[in-house]
């Protein structure tokens, strides 16, 4: 059974899915980690592959940009593809000047002036939450394979471009206590907790709105090694 925006029938896809927001980073994950990847979505370019890691089955595809994409895709790998956990894989602007190039965040909430949840499903609320289940597993998996990840709320915003007179990165860290930014795990977390579903957000720091460092476009496809490693090494762990 297909769907508008995604091509798979049932069974291709895993009960675990990484996803990235670029689709190209999706195609990266399944052609360098993966064994035997099986291409199941190549709708609107949005590519989506099962293989395996470690002899288990792990799915990976990408999101898009922006809570309506995530929010798309997402549901329908929730609702009708049997999905059971989605782990976000994705890149951050940090708003605090501790946080630096390649560093790791999990997080333990998202705020947002988002009303994905309102229009969605008449919930009010600026703030969700992911699986605590599914982080407690990433955190073990980064103890496993030392890697440092530092457990704090994010901020997911409806835009990228603000004007001038709008809040700033302090104002966000300030008044919510976010310390990083990107776009989709309000519009995720809210979609697993509405269906009954687990999802999680890693974010690698590509871009600091402090001090004004950034990663190039090539290193947000390829270069986000730590954060892809313990996606997989927590998806194993948690595949049955």
């Amino acid at each position: 059974m297909s769907t508008a925006h995604n091509q798979a029938e049932k069974g291709e896809i895993a009960k675990i899915v990484l996803m990235p927001g670029d689709p190209l980073r999706a195609k990266h994950i399944a052609e360098t980690y993966l064994e035997n990847p099986v291409q199941f979505n190549s709708v609107r370019n949005m590519f989506g592959y099962t293989g395996t890691y470690k002899g288990k089955r792990v799915s990976v595809m990408g999101s898009g940009m922006g809570m309506a994409s995530i929010g798309i895709y997402s549901y329908e790998l929730f609702k009708f593809y049997d999905v059971e956990k989605i782990i976000r894989i994705g890149s951050a602007g940090a708003y605090v000047d501790d946080l630096h190039l390649f560093d790791l965040v999990l997080a333990d909430s998202a705020w947002s002036e988002s009303t994905f949840p309102l229009a969605q499903a008449g919930i009010k609320t600026d703030i969700m939450e992911p699986s605590k289940e599914l982080n407690e597993t990433i955190q073990t998996a980064a103890k496993k394979l030392n890697k440092e990840i530092r457990l704090a709320r994010i901020h997911s915003s409806d835009i990228f471009y603000a004007e001038a007179n709008m809040p700033t990165y302090a104002d966000f860290y300030r008044e919510h206590g976010c310390v990083c930014v990107e776009m989709e795990s309000f519009a995720l977390f809210h979609n697993a907790k509405v269906l009954g579903k687990q999802a999680a957000c890693i974010l690698t720091i590509s871009d600091s709105l402090v001090n004004g460092e950034e990663t190039t476009a090539k290193q947000r496809e390829q270069s986000f090694d730590a954060m892809i490693l313990l996606a997989l090494e927590s998806a194993a762990d948690l595949a049955d």
